[in-house]
């Protein structure tokens, strides 16, 4: 007879590893905090945009952004200051400005950070989420796990840090504690 262990044993035992091991999914994070997130991400671009054309003026002149070949420049800058803004905190950090500010993080679909490689293919492929209509971007609402288009290529998904999830809504009929209560 065999001291070997049995079959529901080695399951049981592969079971446990895994499930301790395992790193617990994230809740993702939804549409409108990911837009939130775009949105403050914008007003950080507008405001080193807006920095760099106020310097520009002080040296050139006031009416230095009048001529075609300065709105091309500052469209180049902003093309590559987005680029360089979102590949390097994506795969430093995980995290923009806005992802910080709203709580929610980019990470590879194995939970780990993304690579600068992977970061950079997400960007380029967030520039094709806007065609047309916005629908990669759109696709995040419809999606159960809430990943656009750019995740997908990217093998990437934003999701909420621990500790920033919703609280959840007092019943109706609950009072409030009154205050000083222990609670």
């Amino acid at each position: 007879m065999c001291a070997c262990p049995s079959r529901t044993e080695i399951m049981g035992a592969i079971i446990h590893a895994v499930s301790v091991t395992a790193p617990r999914a994230a809740r993702p994070a939804g549409f409108w905090i990911r837009a939130l997130a775009a949105v403050i991400d914008a007003v950080v671009v507008a405001l080193v945009q807006f920095s760099m054309g106020a310097v520009a003026g002080a040296v050139w002149g006031r009416d230095v952004d009048a001529s075609a070949s300065v709105q091309a420049l500052v469209g180049l800058f902003t093309l590559l200051f987005t680029l360089v803004y979102a590949t390097a905190l994506h795969s430093l950090a995980g995290q923009t400005v806005g992802k910080m500010v709203t709580g929610i993080r980019v990470v590879g679909v194995d939970g780990e950070l993304l690579g600068p490689g992977a970061a950079f293919l997400r960007w380029v492929a967030t520039l094709a989420s806007a065609v047309p209509f916005m629908m990669g971007f759109v696709m995040a609402g419809l999606r159960g796990d809430k990943r656009a288009l750019h995740d997908l290529i990217a093998g990437s998904r934003v999701e909420r840090l621990p500790g920033r999830e919703r609280a959840a809504p007092r019943a109706a009929h609950e009072e409030p504690p009154a205050p000083g209560a222990a609670v």
